[in-house]
């Protein structure tokens, strides 16, 4: 009797602490990312558009008051003033001496002239040393790299690198979205925020490719800046200036939770003349997962023969049914009710590990060959070593194969789903084989990658979706398995095409997870049968997700 209480006793502290374990874990995870607000405080007007670090203190322009403030950042007070060098300030930045001032209008008080010009301001003596042309006619952030100065151009939404010898540009590529306000630079990436999205962006500048995605703090940032280990942020709207974590070792985050219900149906009809023997439906079964959480049991109608589970974990839902005549109709249905959430990773490649540091299990696994993806075909070879090169980083690798691929495919549902070499040939392909085809490629490269299927809610509270969805998941070491996505990458600007990768949708129901062909779902997800007929019998058969909010959200 003693040795059960004390293994009860013992077990009860282990659950416990294993509880409070997960809740500070996802404590974590909701309360500290990219982005989290750490400190703010009024900004010194009410038309701020510059800010800057000087290692002691921020500077902010004022647009409207022509002013430039020197603040402190430990409580916000303006510690000096000093007058505007042009009649339109806007981005500010710091060379380690002197103070630089982008300036829309430049000598012109007219407000429809846009002629960009860059002031180097000495704060000490008050005068300006060195007037440049701007690059581009609508400076608003501008950051100082060591070297040259960068500039973002709101009107050509353009990232530009500019000499500080004559204004001339360096190099240029797009800005990550349409409505580029701030700039800064950590010594290695850029920061970059948009005031229509209200997001900032942290940028390669060797390539424009926009790494990470992070949510603003507010709705109009109009300038940001680094100081060696967090982001400031200034916003006009709330007139704000906010301190933020940057790279503090938060993976994700989960937010704007909603509750669903969604009702898979697979209905078969027998049109005859003969009978249908044979029927087995398999309706895959989702779990849970970071972005999903399943509340209670599944509803099956009617009760399936029983739950089959394959060689990749997946289990579904069997319903089977034997010698239906002409005209009988079948329908097999499974309701899963779940919560989910918008998750949103933030991959910093430099905390990626090696493929050495993958686990031998996944990767003999998850690299193996087979028929869709033909890893060893002279195509798949080829074309990996042209995209990838010598690149070692594991983030890198996936990431120049991501940028071929919506570079070199278009979208097309023709209703095959071809091998990955096939899909090379043609240019062209469905999210199926946009899939297969990234995956190869991972796997040619050494790195475990698996598709994931899913049903999707298509925008209204109640909907129905029968075209669904299918995406890749790459094991990136230090990161576990992360999800990227060609087909939705597969868009015009740097934000777009970055924005799938390491983001899983609430409107998702991930039913399929699979590393290639099953003996229950082949190659399909979300559903799949296998019939037996008599001579010249037709069959109709469909599926589809009906979608319906619970909780009235």
């Amino acid at each position: 009797m003693l040795k059960n209480i004390v293994y009860y006793m013992k077990t009860m502290k282990n659950t416990y602490l294993a509880a409070i374990t997960l809740w500070l874990a996802a404590t974590c995870q909701v309360d500290a990312q990219t982005g989290k607000v750490l400190q703010s405080f009024d900004t010194p007007g009410q038309f701020c558009t510059g800010l800057t670090w000087d290692g002691h203190h921020l500077w902010v322009a004022d647009r409207k008051a022509d002013k430039i403030y020197q603040v402190n950042p430990k409580n916000g007070k303006t510690v000096r003033t000093i007058e505007s060098p042009g009649y339109f300030p806007t981005g500010l930045t710091w060379d380690g001496r002197y103070l630089w001032n982008a300036d829309i209008r430049g000598r012109s008080d007219i407000s429809e002239n846009r002629n960009g010009m860059f002031f180097r301001i000495d704060p000490k003596t008050l005068t300006v040393i060195q007037t440049l042309k701007s690059p581009s006619p609508s400076p608003r952030g501008i950051a100082w790299d060591g070297k040259y100065i960068w500039s973002v151009d709101d009107v050509k939404d353009v990232v530009i690198q500019s000499s500080t010898v004559d204004g001339s540009t360096m190099r240029s590529f797009p800005a990550p979205a349409k409505d580029p306000q701030g700039i800064a630079f950590d010594g290695h990436y850029l920061w970059i925020t948009d005031r229509i999205l209200d997001e900032i962006y942290m940028v390669d500048p060797a390539t424009g490719f926009v790494i990470l995605i992070a949510d603003a703090p507010a709705e109009h940032i109009t300038d940001i800046t680094y100081d060696g280990k967090n982001l400031w942020c200034l916003d006009i709207q709330e007139d704000k200036i906010y301190k933020l974590a940057v790279h503090d070792g938060v993976r994700y985050v989960k937010k704007d939770e909603q509750e669903q219900e969604v009702v898979f149906t697979h209905y078969t009809k027998n049109f005859g003349p003969g009978k249908l023997l044979d029927l087995q439906v398999h309706i895959a079964l989702p779990e849970n997962r970071i972005n999903q959480e399943l509340i209670g049991d599944f509803i099956f109608k009617p009760q399936p023969a029983k739950i089959v589970t394959d060689q990749w974990g997946q289990k579904t839902a069997l319903f089977a049914y034997k010698n239906l005549p002409s005209g009988t109709q079948i329908s097999s249905e499974v309701t899963t009710r779940f919560k989910s959430w918008n998750v949103r990773y933030f991959i910093y490649p430099e905390d990626v590990g090696s493929i050495k540091e993958i686990p031998a299990d996944i990767k003999g696994k998850y690299v193996v060959d087979n028929e869709k993806y033909q890893i060893n075909d002279p195509l798949i070879k080829s074309t990996l070593r042209r995209v990838v090169g010598d690149e070692q980083n594991v983030y890198w690798v996936i990431r120049k194969i991501h940028q071929y691929l919506i570079g070199h495919l278009h979208y097309l549902m023709d209703g095959y789903w071809d091998t990955a070499p096939t899909v090379l040939r043609n240019g062209h392909g469905s999210c199926s084989e946009y899939t297969f085809t990234f995956i190869a490629l991972c796997r040619a490269a050494g790195i475990p990658a698996r598709y994931v299927g899913s049903t999707w809610n298509r925008k209204d509270k109640a909907s129905m979706d029968n075209v669904y969805h299918r995406w890749v998941e790459v094991y990136l070491p230090n990161y576990g398995w992360i999800p990227t996505d060609p087909t939705h990458g597969d868009r015009a600007t740097p934000r777009d095409q970055a924005y799938p990768i390491g983001f899983l949708s609430k409107d998702a129901l991930i039913t399929t997870q699979s590393g290639g062909g099953s003996e229950t779902m082949q190659w399909t997800y979300n559903s799949n049968e296998f019939y037996t007929t008599e001579l010249k019998t037709n069959l109709n058969i469909e599926n589809f997700a009906d979608w319906l909010p619970l909780n009235n959200n």
